[in-house]
């Protein structure tokens, strides 16, 4: 086997000529990258796709291919949707909460006598002293 071979003629068992579409994009030290990518997309496809790009967005391209080659061989179903999707749900849970802590601050703020008697009220209740610590934490 020639070393000097990139990871995309050595996955297809072929002569890396010196113009290969591929070599500057598939090293050898890294087969995984090409394999992955040929798994979904086909050598054929990415090279067309590769050589209608112009040279300066190549890198971007397969560096592209592959985390979407990656994200649709762990969910078939949905690829790199499903990891936008979970993350645009965690950061309106997150916003929410951080409406809803807001919300709080501002009421205790404008209400500090409402504050102060639920926490005389609550002084002997065990419950609270957990909550109250956590407000000023």
């Amino acid at each position: 086997m020639n070393p000097s071979r990139c990871a995309a003629c050595r996955y297809l068992r072929r002569r890396c000529p010196p113009d290969c579409i591929f070599s500057p994009y598939f090293p050898p030290n890294n087969p995984q990258r090409f394999a992955s990518i040929h798994r979904i997309y086909g050598a054929s496809n990415v090279a067309k796709l590769l050589q209608r790009l112009p040279s300066h967005l190549r890198t971007q391209a397969a560096d592209s291919l592959y985390l979407e080659a990656q994200y649709r061989i762990e969910d078939p179903v949905y690829g790199c949707v499903g990891l936008i999707s979970l993350l645009q749900q965690q950061i309106h849970d997150i916003e929410r909460q951080l409406a809803m802590t807001q919300a709080e601050i501002a009421f205790r703020a404008r209400h500090p006598q409402a504050v102060e008697g639920n926490l005389l009220n609550n002084v002997g209740n065990p419950s609270f002293s957990n909550q109250a610590s956590s407000w000023f934490m």
